[in-house]
């Protein structure tokens, strides 16, 4: 299993997939804040419009303008400042060709050395983190990674429009099974703006400080697990490596 060292290829562009304005910011927004701050580019992708969340009686469409808006800002502090929004039904999310197709397209065009998602397998030790739509946005990544995305015969309307094939580097999946995780990322220096992040998105959390001392303790468990110094702060990813130099890879 290829380990992940950014010396032998460094990472320069990151393409981001979450299921719901504020997945990416639960799971993955002090790693991003990480790479931003050294100077790589990362772009944000949100699959559905988050319109069955929320705590009040505004109609979808009210509350769909509102999480756009709450992911813009909430990515803008971590210095990501390109959110693609695939607008689908908070809900309903599928692993459709339909979905993948966006997948494949967008990878191709943003030709990231980095596709972090969200994991497809269920996590038994939390539920809540497997909502059926972070299995549906994991799965979907997944299947559009290999093979479409590196095959000019799969969705060929996209190789004629321009969009050449592309072997992506590495896989990062957030929410994984503890047992799937197999590296960390310590985020103690960017902490604060990861918590600033999630404050954003105001119209799911009830208990602001429950869900800063919930996050907080997390992160903490996680340092503590990967051995980093006392008072670490992390967070855990199961790292697939797709095209390694011993990659052998067929259709």
């Amino acid at each position: 299993m290829a380990v992940f060292d950014p010396a032998l290829r460094p990472v320069r562009r990151v393409l981001c997939f979450g299921a719901h304005p504020d997945d990416l910011d639960f799971g993955a927004s002090g790693t991003v804040a990480a790479w931003t701050a050294a100077g790589v580019h990362v772009e944000y992708c949100i699959m559905t419009d988050g319109d069955a969340g929320g705590f009040d009686d505004r109609t979808a469409e009210e509350i769909t303008e509102m999480r756009h808006a709450e992911q813009r800002a909430a990515a803008a502090l971590v210095g990501v400042h390109t959110v693609h929004f695939m607008g689908e039904r908070d809900g309903f999310l599928e692993p459709t060709h339909a979905v993948m197709k966006q997948v494949v397209e967008l990878i191709r065009t943003v030709r990231p050395d980095v596709v972090l998602a969200m994991h497809p397998e269920r996590n038994w030790a939390r539920i809540q983190r497997s909502h059926p739509d972070h299995l549906a946005c994991g799965e979907a990544v997944t299947r559009a990674i290999y093979p479409a995305v590196e095959n000019p015969f799969s969705y060929p309307e996209l190789e004629a429009a321009g969009l050449a094939a592309y072997k992506l580097p590495w896989l990062w999946l957030y929410g994984s099974p503890t047992e799937r995780e197999n590296h960390a990322v310590d985020i103690t220096s960017v902490f604060e703006l990861k918590l600033e992040a999630l404050r954003q998105h105001l119209s799911q959390h009830p208990d602001v400080p429950a869900m800063e001392r919930y996050v907080r303790t997390q992160c903490l468990a996680k340092g503590r697990e990967y051995g980093m110094k006392d008072g670490a702060l992390a967070e855990a990813f199961h790292v697939v490596a797709v095209n390694a130099a011993d990659t052998i890879a067929g259709f």
